[in-house]
């Protein structure tokens, strides 16, 4: 196997510093026959409030893509209140497991049934935990996708000594957690097929010397906020620069199940699962002198994947998959921090997903959600062309069309910094956008704008691109 046998030249002190829990460490053995536990300081269940059972009405997975006339809600818009619904329940020992303290990792079934979707959509079968011999990868459940990113940020870089390379522009809750945090941000310029490789080989080869530790944080699938998603000739680009120069990719999908081109997508953890399985090194480490050992080698990537955007953002159910040696320094972050997840939240997940037989239902489900947004992504275009791009008129704003996602990312022309427009006047003429300096790496003045389409009705998309176009209008006149 070609993979990086040992992690510590990546992890920060405080993270090699992390312990097991002695009570955590426990909970496995908890449910081992004949053992008798006064070890863990689990809450008698027996005085919880909430008895008896828990249930809630789920919709059906949709049998195709094409939905029947009578599931379009009065809009034109496919609602999931028309499709046939099921009752699910939570009782029993099911009950009793989702009320109490449960592994780090998260609830064991609903771990399984992920560990079977990350190896039918990433083609991991042979390398994750529960289907290997000998597994390299496994996922833990983490309070969406965020509280995973961010505990690997803090896992991977040191205040004041290491690097991360990142789009620009790049999701702004990332950038609340790394720009006081003290590292390095280095922007890698983007374009309409994404993160540019030519830029990015630039920047690692001007910082070569430079000491510390580098990591490269990416979203590949409907970018938020730009909403391009990264071709495969690119990521496979960029995957040979990551093990040619011994970066780290975070590979932060939360959009992913969004996009209609999903399955012909190659995720930066497939890449990650092939080169592990190779012979030797194969990737290339040309021209790089004297080669680290763990240079060309796979078991370099975390994938943090959400259940926000098709399920529910309120339930907070995200999973982090990653190396082996990495995830269990996450779990022991998590550990010294929220445990773990809420329980209920996992177990309904998991009482649906198994509903809905796993894999096939969410695959039917997402390419169902999938249709829906690139409705609404073709309503907000529409809009867009109407009042900013008006026929026989000099435009006012241009932008590149998303196949998938939720956000159009516009920049406007002749306006090099869109802050005060967007924070000051556009909310004075009650409509709402996000300027596009909340997004750089470096907060620097930006000409963009992101519009957000996945709840406004297409007369509200309307209304607002109209209110936009006569604010841009406002400034050229004065």
């Amino acid at each position: 196997m070609n993979v990086i046998s040992n992690y510590s030249k990546y992890l920060t002190p405080t993270s090699l510093a992390r312990k097991p829990s002695a009570i955590r460490k426990l909970m496995p053995l908890m449910k081992n026959p004949g053992m008798v536990s006064l070890g863990g300081g689990l809450p008698n269940p027996a005085m919880f409030p909430f008895c008896g059972r828990i249930e809630f009405q789920v919709s059906m997975p949709p049998k195709s893509t094409s939905p029947h006339p009578s599931s379009k809600a009065a809009d034109g818009m496919i609602s999931f209140d028309h499709f046939k619904t099921m009752k699910l329940v939570l009782d029993g020992k099911d009950l009793e497991e989702a009320l109490q303290y449960s592994p780090t990792p998260g609830l064991p079934g609903l771990v399984s049934q992920l560990r079977d979707i990350q190896s039918r959509e990433h083609n991991l079968d042979s390398v994750i935990h529960g289907t290997a011999n000998n597994p390299l990868y496994d996922l833990s459940v983490t309070v969406g996708s965020q509280d995973a990113l961010t505990k690997a940020f803090e896992m991977l870089l040191q205040h004041d000594c290491d690097q991360v390379f990142l789009e620009n522009p790049t999701y702004s809750g990332a950038l609340a957690f790394l720009q006081p945090y003290g590292v390095k941000l280095t922007p890698i310029n983007t374009d309409n097929r994404g993160l540019d490789p030519d830029h990015l080989h630039a920047l690692l080869a001007s910082s070569a010397t430079t000491q510390g530790r580098r990591v490269l944080y990416t979203i590949p699938t409907a970018q938020n906020p730009s909403g391009v998603t990264l071709d495969n000739e690119r990521r496979r680009a960029i995957y040979q620069l990551a093990c040619e120069h011994d970066l780290i990719i975070l590979e932060d999908d939360p959009y992913y199940f969004l996009s209609p081109e999903r399955q012909s997508l190659v995720s930066f953890l497939e890449l990650d699962a092939m080169n592990c399985q190779s012979e030797g090194q194969s990737v290339t480490t040309r021209g790089l002198g004297e080669v680290d050992s763990n240079l060309g080698k796979g078991g370099r990537v975390l994938r943090f994947d959400s259940f926000s955007k098709i399920f529910s953002a309120g339930m907070r159910i995200g999973f982090v998959t990653a190396p082996i040696p990495l995830l269990e320094r996450i779990n022991l972050h998590i550990q010294g921090t929220n445990l773990h997840n809420c329980g209920v939240s996992q177990a309904m997940v998991s009482q649906l997903l198994k509903a809905w037989d796993g894999w096939s239902g969410l695959d039917s489900h997402v390419k169902k959600v999938a249709t829906f947004y690139g409705r609404r992504r073709d309503w907000i275009v529409e809009a867009a062309e109407k009042h900013l791009r008006p026929e026989g008129s000099v435009p006012l704003a241009s932008w590149t069309t998303p196949n998938a996602g939720m956000f159009l990312w516009l920049q406007l022309h002749n306006i090099p910094d869109t802050k005060s427009l967007i924070e000051e006047k556009a909310a004075a003429a009650n409509v709402l956008f996000v300027p596009g300096q909340a997004f750089d790496p470096l907060n620097r003045p930006s000409s963009y704008v992101r519009a957000a389409y996945s709840t406004a009705s297409r007369d509200d998309m309307n209304v607002a691109m109209k209110r936009l176009a006569d604010l841009i209008q406002g400034c050229k006149t004065n």
